[in-house]
């Protein structure tokens, strides 16, 4: 157990180093941006991207990604979906098709171990649906080993039980583009005409329909498995102007948000299906659209003097509030200036005039949110929007002024009014709780929806009780409390969605309870400070990775440490009021051996969410800001010789 004690000159010159980098990473115009991580399958599908399209060959470009998808290469031969965690099947099929594209020979050792642990494994025969529609448009596999998705979807009227408004924001604008391409069936260019045949146990065409995934119902499965198998000898008698219109209504529809340079949802997976779409349907790389899109996935790339990847998104919004607090906590003459830059930054990034996706569960309220990239107005989040919305009224508190008053008010116009029926927040969409959908064969993933969640919650209620908002005058704050009430678990953790996992979300929780004026002896505070406590590493600090999301979670698993967890941790307990528990010691004084020479911490180890046991994410700038939250809060307290404070985060 790491024992040192906590010394305040060595505290302060730690603050005072990640402060000064921290600094040093800001833009001109006053915002913060940090790369963004996921798994090998988005520089994978990146690479298969380009030769799907036929374009000419970025030889240089090509062998830098190489070089990164054989660095992150697992020990199990396989490409994990996160850092030393177990092979993922869809995840290796694409890592090695597009090493195989970019030309390293199969009778390389990296190639041999891969292919071998993946036949071991079942075979490419095992990848989930998503993988499947790239097989299929390489034409390596059927297109009845697919599940049926008419692009006549499109034409579905609201009542229907599938319809576009059911699902979440990432689904949306994933699967719109590709009901055009499912329609079309187009087959990809592939000029070098690689083949991966070597990575099925029997032959590709072959294949059949996909399993049913761990997590869906059989009842249902089965149940739309027989609507699958209707679809698919009755699509082929669909009428044809009904086809068009609908194919039609796609190209609107994803035309509308196409977004500009920052593409389709801006994400990667979206932007590159509406690329292909724009291809299917013969509209040349010379149209606006068409071109626009493309210049979008490029602008994805992160490339480094001798190795490339390209990002599942960007994160300015996110980065550049997240830091603001940090700054804040860290005081300072120098810290001011660079906090009301960003801050300055942020306020025409609050979409106030664009009715985005989430108008159809709440037509009547006004938009007022913030998006995660830098531009993004159909899809704004309330996570983003309480976080920013919380470092402006806290500076503008600070400084005795109101020059944030319009924006805020705004902000939590629409938070409140993106609450759910049960009392918490999703991330895009308010209500959107119709699981069933989670069964049907496209949805092995397991990701269609976007239900309202702890840590979400938590945040928006982090954000109405730092503007004062309480109980017993606001209805929703009140909501919100039964919410997190409701949702503890028995060992006294709360699940995170977003970032891993139980100690993301118990953090993010004792933070809301802690604002919202919850006495810290409360039972709920009580077994959340002792389940963090109970879970610390022998080296003082905190870990957790996606291993947590399995489907047969019983309780914490012991993970390496990290930088952003332990700062995680200790936020939570100083929250809970337990800033002089040898436990919030132990993790500072961990935070203060584990800080690198350049003022920063390393860590190679995932510590945030995409999608639930399917897509992990490493921002790199959580092991940059967390760490100095956590170590300036611990100083202010100590010094302040105050029990917790009641800022939101």
């Amino acid at each position: 157990m790491n024992d040192a004690p906590v010394i305040e000159n060595d505290l302060d010159r730690a603050i005072d180093r990640a402060t000064s980098a921290l600094l040093a990473r800001q833009h001109d115009d006053g915002h913060w941006l940090f790369e963004l991580e996921a798994d090998a399958t988005i520089p994978a599908e990146y690479v298969l991207l380009r030769h799907y399209l036929g374009e000419p060959v970025d030889a240089a470009l090509e062998a830098k990604i190489a070089v990164y998808l054989r660095r992150i290469q697992g020990t199990h031969g396989g490409w994990p979906l996160f850092a030393d965690g177990d092979l993922d099947v869809s995840a290796t099929v694409k890592a090695y098709f597009a090493l195989k594209m970019i030309g390293d020979s199969v009778d390389a050792d990296h190639m041999r171990r891969a292919r071998e642990a993946l036949r071991a494994r079942g075979g490419a025969a095992r990848s989930n649906v998503f993988t499947r529609i790239m097989l299929a448009l390489f034409g390596f596999i059927p297109w009845r080993a697919v599940p049926v998705m008419p692009v006549e979807i499109m034409l579905l009227p609201k009542w229907f039980p599938f319809h576009l408004d059911k699902i979440s924001y990432w689904s949306r604008t994933v699967i719109v583009p590709l009901l055009v391409l499912m329609a079309k069936k187009p087959l990809a260019r592939n000029a070098k005409g690689v083949r991966i045949d070597e990575l099925f146990l029997e032959p590709p065409q072959t294949l059949g329909a996909a399993p049913r995934a761990p997590q869906q119902k059989a009842s249902w499965f089965w149940f739309f498995r027989v609507v699958d198998i209707v679809l698919r000898a009755c699509e082929p008698f669909f009428p044809k102007k009904m086809r068009q219109r609908a194919i039609d209504r796609a190209v609107a529809w994803v035309s509308e948000r196409l977004n500009g340079e920052d593409g389709l949802g801006a994400i990667f997976p979206a932007m590159a299906n509406s690329v292909m779409m724009f291809a299917a349907l013969g509209i040349p790389e010379s149209d606006p659209r068409r071109a626009i899109a493309r210049k979008s996935v490029e602008k994805l790339l992160v490339v480094h003097p001798h190795e490339a990847y390209c990002q599942p998104c960007v994160s300015p919004i996110w980065d550049t509030s997240l830091v603001c607090h940090t700054l804040m906590e860290a005081g300072g003459e120098r810290t001011g200036a660079s906090v009301r830059k960003g801050l300055d930054w942020l306020v025409p990034e609050q979409i106030l005039d664009v009715p985005g996706d989430w108008i159809e569960r709440r037509p009547d309220l006004r938009p007022g949110g913030w998006a995660f990239q830098y531009a993004n107005p159909h899809y704004p989040d309330v996570d983003d929007t309480a976080v920013v919305a919380m470092a402006m009224d806290r500076f503008q508190n600070a400084a005795g002024r109101q020059d944030y008053r319009e924006p805020l008010a705004r902000a939590q116009e629409w938070i409140v009014g993106m609450q759910s029926q049960n009392g918490g927040w999703g991330a895009f969409d308010a209500d959107n709780e119709y699981y069933y959908l989670n069964n049907i064969p496209f949805a092995d993933h397991g990701a269609l929806l976007d239900p309202p969640t702890e840590d979400v919650s938590a945040r928006c209620l982090s954000m109405l009780a730092q503007f004062g908002e309480t109980a017993e005058r606001n209805p929703a704050v009140a909501r919100a409390i039964d919410y997190l009430r409701r949702t503890q678990l028995a060992d006294g953790s709360w699940y995170g969605r977003w970032g891993m996992n139980y100690i993301y979300g118990t953090w993010s929780v004792l933070c809301a309870l802690n604002a919202a004026g919850m006495e810290r002896g409360a039972p709920e505070m009580r077994k959340a400070a002792q389940w963090l406590v109970g879970i610390q590493n022998e080296d003082g600090g905190w870990g957790e990775d996606g291993a947590s999301y399995k489907l047969d979670y019983r309780g914490y698993e012991c993970a390496p440490s990290t930088a952003s967890q332990t700062a995680w941790a200790v936020l939570g307990l100083m929250a809970a009021g337990d800033t002089d528990h040898p436990a919030v010691e132990r993790g500072i004084a961990y935070l203060q051996a584990t800080q690198g020479s350049d003022g920063f911490w390393n860590e190679p180890r995932y510590t945030a969410t995409g999608f639930p046991r399917v897509f992990y994410l490493r921002y790199h700038g959580y092991a940059k800001f967390f760490p100095l939250w956590a170590l300036s809060r611990y100083r202010n307290l100590k010094r302040a010789n105050a029990p917790a404070v009641a800022y939101g985060m």
